[in-house]
C-alpha cells in the first residue's frame, strides 16, 4: 500500500490531523500527473488521514515510492532511480516492464525485488500480487491490507507483517506506477457529483411509464416503487453474512464466501476494486429471492419464455466505494433496471448514437475497449462532456430508488459508497425487435452472452413468441414502419418552406 505528501503549488488549508503526517490535497489540471510537484516516500504500512479542501482531491492515504515524471524537473538529484535501478532494461515503457513481471511466480518476484530499489518498486506493484493471489488461492484467501501480504500470509500463516516492512525510495519517477496509485487512493470530487438531470418519477402508472419513457427509450429515476421490498430492511452485512454462509459468489474471476468478501471490502483500496456481481444468487440463496419482487414497470419479460434456456439477466450487486463498472452497453441488446438497496451509485448515461469520450468500440460491437479506469475517466474526460452538446444524463441513485437503463445506452457506474444492489435485463414488446435483430446478425456468436447455446438462441426465442403470442412480431413489425415513414413525412412548414432558399413557396 501507499502513501502521500506534498509541498509544492498547493495553497494553505486547515487540516484535521489524528496524530499522521502532513497530508495534501491535489489539483489538477491539464494533465494531472504532470503539472504537479509531489514528495513521498514507500512503505506498505499505511497510515490513514483525512484532509479538509476547497476545491482539490481528497486523499485517502499516505505513502509511496514513485513520483510522476514531471517532478525531475524540480528535484535537486539529477537522475531517476527508475533507470538506473533497470539497466539495460530502462529503455521499455513501464506497461512493458510490468507485462513481462507478469509473467514470473512470486519466488522469482522476490527475487527479482532484491536486485534494486527500482526492481523493488516494480515488483512489489499490487496489481501483480492481486493476479498470482487469485491465480493460485482462487476465492479461497483472507485479505490481509495488501495483496503481497496476502499472498505470503496465506503461503505461510505464521508470518507477520514486520517480515513485509517496505524501502523508503526516493529520486524514483514514472507517471505510469504514479497513475496507478492516485487513482486508488482519490475519492469522487464535488463537481462530478453534482450535476442531475435525470427525470425523477414517483407513483406513475405503468402506461405512464411505458408512453414516457420505454417507448421512446429514455432513461427514469424511479422513487418509491421499492418500499415493500423486505430487502431494504434486512440487507445488512450480518443478515447477508447468515443467510448466505458458505455459499459462494461470483467475484471477479473466482468464486468467494460473501463474509470472505466483505473483509476484502474493508482494507481494500486499489485502482479497480473487485465487485460482487452473481447471476445465480435466487439459486445459491433461496431466502434472497424471496426477499424482493420486480417492480410493477419491468413484469413483461419475454425472455422468460424460455425457462431455463434463457440468459443470465439478474445479478446481485455488493462492492465498496470506487467499485463500478466502467462505459458498456448491456448484453442482448435487454433494457435494464437497477434498484439499490443500501448505499449509492453514481451514473453517467450516453444515448446509442453518442460514444462516450475515452471509449473506443470494434466496429463490428464485439469489443469494447475503454483503456481507462473510472477514477481516471473523471480525472480526463468527464469535464470536457459539459460543453458537448449532447449532454450524458447523470445521477446519483440512493437506497430506495431504482434507475431504468434503456437499450443501447452506454453506462458507467460507480459506487460511493458500500452498496448492495439488485439488477435484472429484460425483453419487452418495445425492445423486442431490437433483441430479435442483435440475436440474428452475422456475428452473433460472438457478441450473445450470458448463455452457452449463442447461435440457435434467435431461432429459439422468435418461434418461442409466435407460439405464445401469435402475430405480435408482424404487428410490432408494422408498427416501426408506420412510425419510420411518420418521420419521413415532411411536417406542415416543411411542406411550405423551399428549404434550399430559405422563403415560402408560392404554388399558384
Amino acid at each position: 500500500m501507499v502513501g502521500w505528501s506534498t509541498n509544492l503549488l498547493l495553497r494553505s488549508r486547515k487540516r484535521k490531523r489524528r496524530n499522521f503526517s502532513k497530508t495534501s490535497s491535489l489539483k489538477p489540471k491539464c494533465n494531472y500527473i504532470q503539472q504537479e510537484k509531489c514528495n513521498y516516500t514507500h512503505q506498505e504500512n499505511v497510515q490513514e488521514e483525512e484532509d479538509e479542501d476547497d476545491g482539490g482531491f481528497r486523499l485517502k492515504t499516505s505513502a509511496c515510492g514513485v513520483q510522476p515524471l514531471g517532478n525531475l524537473y524540480f528535484s535537486s538529484c539529477a537522475h531517476n532511480l527508475r533507470n538506473t535501478g533497470l539497466g539495460n532494461l530502462q529503455t521499455l515503457t513501464d506497461e512493458l516492464v510490468l507485462d513481462i513481471l507478469g509473467l514470473l511466480d512470486a519466488t522469482h518476484l522476490a527475487n527479482l525485488s532484491a536486485v534494486s530499489k527500482s526492481f523493488y518498486i516494480f515488483c512489489t506493484h499490487e496489481p501483480l500480487w492481486r493476479n498470482l493471489v487469485l491465480e493460485k488461492f482462487g476465492g479461497d484467501f483472507l485479505f490481509d491490507g495488501s495483496w503481497r501480504f496476502t499472498y505470503v500470509k496465506t503461503c505461510t500463516p505464521l508470518v507477520g507483517k514486520g517480515g513485509l516492512l517496505g524501502l523508503k525510495v526516493k529520486d524514483f519517477y514514472s507517471d505510469y506506477l504514479f497513475q496507478s496509485w492516485l487513482c486508488a487512493n482519490l475519492e469522487m470530487r464535488p463537481e462530478w457529483l453534482k450535476r442531475d438531470n435525470i427525470l425523477r418519477r414517483r407513483g406513475i402508472s405503468v402506461n405512464e411509464f411505458v408512453r414516457d419513457f420505454e417507448e421512446p427509450n429514455k432513461p427514469v429515476l424511479l422513487e418509491g416503487c421499492l418500499d415493500g421490498w423486505a430487502a431494504l430492511r434486512k440487507w445488512d452485512r450480518e443478515y447477508l453474512v447468515e443467510m448466505c454462509r458458505d455459499a459462494r459468489f461470483a467475484v471477479g474471476p473466482v468464486e468467494m464466501k460473501i463474509d470472505d468478501f466483505f473483509r476484502y471490502s474493508d482494507q481494500v483500496r486499489e485502482e479497480r476494486p473487485l465487485y460482487l456481481f452473481d447471476p445465480k444468487f435466487g439459486e445459491k440463496v433461496p431466502i434472497l429471492d424471496s426477499d424482493y419482487e420486480v417492480p410493477v414497470y419491468f413484469n413483461e419479460d419475454l425472455f422468460s419464455l424460455l425457462g431455463k434456456e434463457r440468459p443470465d439477466y439478474r445479478w446481485i450487486i455488493i462492492g465498496p466505494a470506487g467499485s463500478g463498472s466502467s462505459f458498456h452497453i448491456d448484453p442482448n441488446s435487454t433494457s435494464a433496471w437497477n434498484a439499490v438497496i443500501k448505499g449509492s451509485k453514481k451514473w453517467v448515461l450516453f444515448p446509442p448514437d453518442v460514444v462516450p469520450p475515452g471509449v473506443h468500440p470494434s466496429p463490428d460491437g464485439a469489443e469494447v475497449a475503454c483503456p481507462v479506469s473510472i477514477i481516471e475517466w473523471f480525472m480526463n474526460f468527464y469535464s470536457a462532456t459539459k460543453d458537448w452538446k449532447k449532454k450524458p444524463i447523470e445521477c446519483i441513485c440512493k437506497a430506495g430508488e431504482v434507475i431504468f437503463v434503456p437499450n443501447g445506452w452506454w453506462h458507467l457506474v460507480i459506487n460511493l459508497e458500500d452498496s448492495v444492489a439488485i439488477t435484472q435485463n429484460f425483453v419487452s414488446r418495445r425492445n423486442l425487435l431490437s433483441v430479435l435483430d442483435f440475436l440474428k446478425k452475422p456475428n452473433a456468436s460472438a457478441l450473445v452472452s450470458g448463455t452457452k447455446d449463442r447461435v440457435k438462441l434467435y431461432d429459439k426465442f422468435k418461434n418461442t413468441i409466435e407460439a405464445t403470442f401469435p402475430g405480435t412480431i408482424d404487428q410490432l413489425v408494422q408498427k416501426a414502419e408506420e412510425r419510420m415513414e411518420q418521420h419521413k413525412k415532411p411536417s406542415f412548414w416543411d411542406s411550405v418552406t423551399d428549404t434550399k432558399a430559405g422563403a415560402f413557396k408560392f404554388s399558384f
